[in-house]
C-alpha cells in the first residue's frame, strides 16, 4: 500500500575531473581505490538526498578535514568519500 513518492535512482554516476592533494604522498591508485570503496558504501547506506529530485551537478567541493602529510591512502580515500558525499546529501560547501 505504501508508495515511495521519491525512489532511489537506480544508478548513480560520479564523475570527478580533477583531484589535486598538495602535500601528500600517498599511492594515488589506492587513494582512489579507498574512496570508491567508501563512497559507494555512503551512498548505499544513506543515499544521495540531493539527486531525489533528477540529475545533480555540482563543480567543486570543499572542506576536507586537516589531516597529516603522512595519513595512509586508505585513509585519505575514505575521508574524500566523506566530504564528496556531504556535499552531495546537501551538507558541506558545495559549488554548482
Amino acid at each position: 500500500m505504501g508508495v515511495n513518492s521519491s525512489p532511489e535512482p537506480s544508478a548513480i554516476r560520479v564523475e570527478i575531473g580533477e583531484l589535486v592533494l598538495g602535500g601528500f604522498r600517498a599511492d594515488p591508485e589506492r587513494v582512489s581505490a579507498a574512496f570508491e570503496t567508501e563512497l559507494t558504501r555512503l551512498v548505499r547506506l544513506h543515499g544521495v538526498p540531493l539527486a531525489a529530485k533528477g540529475p545533480l551537478a555540482v563543480d567543486a567541493l570543499s572542506g576536507l578535514p586537516p589531516l597529516p602529510a603522512g595519513v595512509s591512502a586508505r585513509r585519505l580515500g575514505q575521508e574524500l568519500a566523506r566530504v564528496v558525499h556531504e556535499g552531495l546529501s546537501g551538507h558541506g560547501e558545495v559549488s554548482r
